[in-house]
């Protein structure tokens, strides 16, 4: 069974190397048999999370949205920029309303059950953004999505990627062709577990 994977970046910047980064985390993954599903989060706009607002109106649509493309999907990769070595609010703010999620249609329904992901980072400095992976890790943890292991932090970004969007060097590409592998075995045993 070749699993869904849902990739979208954490940035809407024309020419983001996040958007960039998923891109090719979309590629590896579609080359190693996933069915992927590519995204932006620029087509689902949420306003900020909002108790009063979601006494008032429930779920915003597009978080709803959000969350029954997860919950289709049998893992998600999540490619983010780092902002102030922390997670960017429009991640966050993603990630906090699908969690609020408890029910579609009258029926009990979380998006992040039985989920796992993998993270990618990138950025112009050396490190690629990995500081806030550490805090996106957790932030998901909590939500009860399972992380993998392996991550992909794309450093010094801006040359990073050759003209047709692949990573330029070995290294890197290793590296990202094992998060892939990782990611598609690890949702497959989960996508069995969950239908058996």
């Amino acid at each position: 069974m070749n699993p869904r994977i849902l990739v979208f970046a954490g940035s809407l910047r024309t020419g983001a190397y996040s958007i960039r980064t998923a891109d090719a985390a979309t590629k590896e993954l579609a080359e190693q048999g996933a069915e992927v599903t590519r995204i932006s989060l620029g087509d689902y706009p949420l306003p900020l999370v909002n108790q009063d607002l979601e006494k008032e109106r429930g779920i915003p649509e597009n978080a709803m949205k959000l969350g029954r493309l997860i919950a289709a999907h049998d893992g998600f990769l999540i490619a983010s920029p780092e902002y102030n070595a922390s997670i960017p609010p429009l991640v966050k703010n993603t990630i906090d309303w699908v969690s609020r999620i408890r029910n579609d249609g009258g029926r009990t329904f979380n998006p992040y059950r039985g989920k796992v992901a993998a993270l990618c980072s990138s950025s112009e400095g050396n490190l690629g953004g990995i500081r806030c992976l550490y805090h996106l890790r957790a932030v998901l943890m909590n939500c009860q999505v399972e992380i993998i292991t392996p991550q992909c932090s794309v450093s010094r970004a801006h040359g990073a990627f050759d003209e047709n969007g692949d990573l330029k060097e070995e290294r890197l590409r290793k590296t990202m062709q094992n998060v892939c592998s990782t990611l598609i075995e690890r949702a497959r045993m989960l996508s069995v577990r969950m239908d058996g």
